[in-house]
């Protein structure tokens, strides 16, 4: 199991089957992604007129200086048995067992791989509930958080596309509830909005395991002045 699926299944100690006494407004506890979901600013889904994906600057900028794009940090991090093509940064080869979103041991090849890094909460919607108002640094820092980032499968992450919780979800069902609390402690650290439904969708996810922490850490939510979007 890859060290991030691991951090979010073992430190929650439920999955989405666990039952809970209760519905969610009694069953969540200070510090679940369960409680946090109310913190959430509710509205409507903005238009999705003027997103690209270059006003969230140059893909996998090094953020955080550490001389790697962030491609390769999160391959680094989630993969298993990795092999450098450069012996340092460049991630040649991996596994990916499992992946969070199929449950499938999938191998990493470069250049010929069905590893995608998916943004957790996609950039689409974050542009649609929130982003569209923000300045390029706070954008570059949304795209290369690690909190947002997870390699996945590619097949499962182009399916997605910039869906929510109220209209994606993974299909493996033992993974639904660290994927909702990841996307809930993003938008609660960006400040972004949900609507309705997707409100309702989280609870109705994070009610069956209402003791799943809200993951933290990730990058500050500004990127490096010397960081541009278009």
């Amino acid at each position: 199991m890859t060290a991030v699926a691991v951090a979010l299944l073992t430190v929650a100690g439920c999955t989405e089957g666990t039952t809970g006494g209760g519905g969610p407004e009694s069953t969540a506890r200070t510090g679940t992604a369960l409680a946090a979901v109310d913190s959430l600013t509710v509205k409507g889904r903005a238009p999705r007129t003027g997103y690209d994906r270059d006003k969230f600057g140059t893909p996998w900028a090094d953020t955080d200086a550490n001389r790697c794009d962030t491609r390769d940090d999160i391959l680094r991090r989630d993969l298993e048995d990795v092999k450098f093509g450069d012996g340092r940064c460049k991630v040649a080869s991996g596994v990916l067992e499992p992946d969070p979103y199929t449950g499938r041991r999938i191998a990493f090849i470069r250049g010929r791989s069905r590893v995608d890094i998916d943004h957790v909460v996609a950039l689409s919607d974050a542009w649609q509930k929130g982003a569209q108002r923000w300045d390029a640094a706070q954008r570059v820092a949304l795209a290369n958080d690690p909190l947002n980032l997870l390699a996945v499968d590619a097949g499962a992450n182009r399916a997605k596309g910039d869906g929510d919780t109220a209209t994606w979800l993974p299909p493996d069902k033992a993974y639904r509830c660290p994927y909702v609390a990841a996307q809930v402690a993003v938008k609660k650290k960006y400040g972004l909005w949900v609507t309705a439904a997707e409100k309702a969708a989280m609870k109705r996810v994070l009610a069956r395991c209402p003791d799943q922490p809200l993951p933290e850490g990730g990058n500050p939510t500004r990127a490096p002045e010397r960081f541009h979007a278009d």
